[in-house]
């Protein structure tokens, strides 16, 4: 019984992170650190202690890729952006969001809810005809479904 009450609690508390960075990112296109270290800590202290989804190793295995593959993406865009003098589609607060991505989900995880987040933010900025695109909110939308699947579907 005290196990699921502080799972539930480690749980709500990282829902309640999540959900203050997607609205700071759809509002200020900013992911606030303020929010984001506690969601690291947070997914630290669930693998750790409650490993249901992955195991401590995997977690910061995925979170050291995560952080190296945002990276070097906004480096990629990084290049091309500043030929036509546009500035990067990616910035920091992604990467570290990558990263924390990685300690919550595992390296399955990680690369599923990556691929959801692309793909509904995809058709959201299609449909709304947007040039930037909030990646917090389409991110933990993709990671809620991968802990779903990753949990009770496989």
């Amino acid at each position: 019984m005290f196990y699921h009450l502080i799972l539930g609690i480690l749980l709500l508390a990282g829902a309640y992170c999540a959900f203050q960075m997607s609205v700071a990112d759809l509002r200020r296109r900013i992911i606030p650190d303020v929010y984001l270290f506690p969601f690291v800590i947070l997914g630290l202290l669930v693998v750790t202690f409650f490993p249901w989804i992955s195991s401590p190793s995997d977690s910061v295995i995925a979170a050291a890729f995560g952080y190296a593959l945002g990276t070097i993406v906004g480096f990629v865009f990084e290049k091309f952006k500043k030929q036509k003098g546009e500035f990067s589609p990616i910035g920091m607060g992604d990467v570290k969001l990558l990263a924390a991505g990685g300690i919550w989900l595992g390296m399955t995880g990680l690369a599923t809810a990556i691929a959801i987040s692309c793909i509904i933010g995809g058709i959201w900025g299609l449909h709304k005809k947007q040039k930037y695109i909030p990646f917090a909110p389409f991110f933990f939308v993709g990671g809620i479904l991968t802990l779903i699947a990753l949990r009770f579907l496989i």
